[in-house]
């Protein structure tokens, strides 16, 4: 079946899908030749904002809603990939994804809930296969950073030491910016599933929730005090690790195993060194057991969704994205080396880098990797895209992935 478009933007008028659309004006303008429309609900807020971006005529607006099935279709069959930042992907996720793994149609999305994914794998996977449509979730910040750095480590592993690395640990270094009111939306619609589902909280706290048939080894655990050697830093529980974590080993598991089945893989976010480093990491530990017990009580969602939380919809302004920043640092250990790598981003993790890591994901499927080299299935960015993501991600969205001999 041709396809019109290369890309529809779905959700355009939201504030990431805003950010998206713009990033898609400013490489159009720079020469970057190919097809995409902005698609929403809302005809009208979809004209305003092709207006305010200043988008080409060229760039058609496609009205179509989650919840009508043959507007969703008809998207769909217009577009080689759908890129949609409608979430949370629970609610809002089911039928655009079932629909372009029915129509043979690329698919990238932000979704950093892995209950949901669980849940998709097993009825999209031999849908896609069968249509060649490739399903690529997390293609923000949640996971693109972290899957792709555990990649591009064992690439330096294997052409330094000779060897991949049976235990990789990542640790964020710095953190300068926020997280989006839809990432937000997301864990909260989580949580009140979880509450009513006690398979679901299992599954949360699964490593291998998103390796259907395979449970690894066990993992460390990030909610103890502990103190990193080699970075020599105190450690804390990062918020994202449980959706990173569970990615990194789909990775494996669709990479055929490349890092071993006795892979291991913890992540934490660094608190310094000293005994003031140690007082922020036990802070930190304490207060991420008391917002998992306040998140469990459903008054405190409710305040918290409506008075101190960014809503979906919502981020910051122009100069807070630009100022943004983030290092992420993955040591990896065989039994008699170890190996330190680095990623890192200019812009604000959760709008301005993710804005551009999932503009380039897209662009990389649809320019970059063929059907013959990855057929349809459900991947994660590092299976599916691996190195040329890399390269995309480093020319065109302000990420570096480095190695620095000791």
């Amino acid at each position: 079946m041709n396809k019109a478009l290369d890309i529809v933007v779905f959700g355009a008028t939201g504030f990431t899908g805003r950010l998206v659309a713009e990033y898609f004006v400013k490489l159009s303008d720079a020469g970057h030749q190919f097809t995409w429309a902005m698609a929403g609900r809302d005809a009208s807020k979809l004209l305003a904002v092709h207006t305010q971006i200043k988008a080409s005529s060229s760039v058609n607006l496609i009205t179509a809603d989650v919840n009508n099935s043959e507007q969703i279709l008809s998207l769909v069959r217009q577009a080689k990939l759908v890129l949609t930042t409608v979430g949370p992907y629970q609610l809002y996720g089911d039928t655009l994804v079932k629909a372009c793994a029915q129509a043979g149609t690329d698919y990238v999305d932000l979704c950093g809930e892995p209950t949901w994914m669980a849940k998709m794998i097993p009825q999209i996977e031999d849908m896609a296969k069968a249509s060649g449509a490739r399903i690529v979730f997390s293609c923000g910040f949640d996971s693109i950073p972290f899957d792709l750095g555990v990649l591009f480590l064992q690439m330096t592993a294997n052409s330094q030491l000779g060897q991949t690395c049976s235990r990789v640990s990542g640790r964020v270094k710095t953190m300068k910016g926020t997280f989006s009111g839809g990432t937000i939306a997301s864990v909260l619609a989580t949580v009140k599933s979880a509450i009513k589902d006690q398979g679901m909280l299992k599954l949360m706290k699964n490593p291998f929730a998103l390796t259907p048939g395979f449970e690894g080894p066990k993992q460390a655990s990030s909610h103890h005090l502990s103190y990193d050697e080699t970075h020599q830093s105190w450690l804390a529980p990062f918020v994202m690790a449980p959706i990173n974590i569970k990615n990194i080993h789909r990775s494996n598991y669709l990479l055929n195993f490349a890092w071993g089945k006795d892979f291991q893989y913890d992540e934490m976010i660094m608190m310094g060194d000293g005994e003031a480093g140690k007082a922020r990491a036990k802070k930190a530990i304490q207060r991420d057991k008391i917002q998992n017990i306040l998140l469990a009580i459903a008054p405190t969602r409710w305040i918290l969704k409506t008075f101190v939380l960014p809503k979906p919809g919502e981020g910051p302004d122009l100069q807070a994205r630009e100022h943004g920043s983030f290092e992420i640092l993955y040591t990896g250990y065989t039994s008699d080396a170890s190996i330190t790598i680095s990623v890192k981003g200019n812009k604000d993790p959760g709008y301005g880098s993710t804005s551009q890591m999932i503009g380039q994901s897209a662009l990389c499927l649809v320019e970059d990797i063929s059907l013959e080299l990855v057929p349809g299935g459900v991947w994660t960015p590092a299976s599916a895209m691996g190195i040329s993501l890399i390269r995309r991600l480093e020319g065109s969205a302000g990420l570096s992935f480095s190695y620095t001999p000791e």
